[in-house]
């Protein structure tokens, strides 16, 4: 396994930027994913450490190794794509087996039954991989990455052609596998709620840049930019006025808690962040009026779509929500905003 390491890399083509100065520490044997939305230069990033693009400028390590020029085939890197990549005229196994051609191994049938269980595809090696479900060919995509045992596994949107509920179901199993092994992993998604639902820590990318890594949890609840707070989860944005001890939107004054708060000028702009979970009607503090739009029924909670002074705030609840056009006060715990 190894460590990874991008210093400074930029990416470009022609007059179009694909990625500026990003730099990233991925530790040894961990989780780590890029996540953004398209076009933003998570999969360029990928495809840098694969070795299937060269940066313009910076350095890329592994191990300490610089690798920056090493073609990808010395690289020592697994790749699952978005798109399965089987060859159709091979078996399951033989699919599995196809790398360890340049990577030999002194018992292959033994190796790649051992992924066969890995991937849980036992009995499935002499099926034609058509004869697979999406999600079936995805695990043999996987096994077939990880048969000549890499330093570094990458996988770049793997789960964007499957269901919700296959998604779901595989991104546990990927998850248990990489832990399993202990490899060094590096994940693709645009889907913010599968980055935090499998990741040690999260890269948030826009327009080619790195704006936050973090774990899940801070990246969620301290969002370190506008884009973060806005793209990762729902949240509520309210630009104002920073005052002492929080922040004054129009003559509606919030009082904020924690480190974001302290310590800065009056009187600048600020803007509140507050998640829709964390708005109730039962709070103490923070309060304010609003009138009912809108309600979807998500099952588990209803989201609520309301009107503050002609602004949109979004309330998410597990109580019964009042009828469209009523009136609702709602409000939220200091510690519950945050101040960018």
């Amino acid at each position: 396994m190894a460590e990874l390491t991008l210093e400074g890399v930029s990416v470009s083509y022609g007059d179009a930027v694909a990625l500026s100065d990003v730099h990233l520490d991925v530790a040894d044997g961990e989780f780590f994913t890029l996540v953004g939305p398209s076009g933003c230069g998570k999969t360029t990033t990928l495809r840098s450490i694969a070795g299937f693009e060269t940066p313009d400028t910076g350095e890329l390590r592994f191990g300490g190794r610089e690798m920056t020029g090493v073609p990808p085939e010395e690289r020592d890197v697994g790749v699952v794509f978005q798109n399965y990549a089987l060859f159709p005229h091979m078996s399951v196994a033989e699919n599995i087996g196809y790398g360890l051609r340049f990577h030999p191994v002194d018992d292959p049938e033994a190796r790649v039954a051992e992924l066969l269980s890995l991937v849980d595809l036992d009995g499935f090696g002499d099926r034609d991989p058509t004869e697979l479900s999406g999600g079936q060919q995805q695990r043999v995509s996987l096994a077939r990455a990880l048969a000549p045992e890499p330093d570094v596994l990458l996988l770049d949107e793997p789960m964007s052609a499957l269901d919700a509920r296959l998604r779901e179901e595989l991104r546990r199993e990927v998850r248990r596998i990489q832990t399993d092994l202990g490899i060094t992993t590096v994940y693709v998604t645009h889907d913010q709620e599968e980055a935090l639902a499998v990741s040690d820590r999260v890269a948030v990318m826009h327009d080619g840049r790195v704006e936050q890594v973090g774990t899940p949890r801070e990246v969620y609840h301290e969002p370190a930019s506008r884009f973060v707070a806005s793209f990762v989860g729902e949240n509520n944005l309210f630009d104002g006025e920073r005052v002492d001890g929080g922040v004054r939107v129009d003559g509606t004054t919030f009082t904020v808690d924690g480190l974001d708060a302290a310590g800065r000028d009056t009187g600048g702009h600020a803007t509140l962040c507050v998640r829709p979970e964390h708005l109730r009607r039962d709070a103490a503090e923070n309060r304010f009026a609003l009138t009912v739009e809108q309600s979807e029924f998500l099952g588990e909670a209803t989201r609520v779509h309301c009107d503050w002074d002609g602004r949109t705030v979004v309330w998410r609840t597990d109580r019964r929500v009042p009828e469209r056009g009523a009136a609702v006060t709602l409000g939220f715990a200091p510690e519950h905003g945050r101040l960018l």
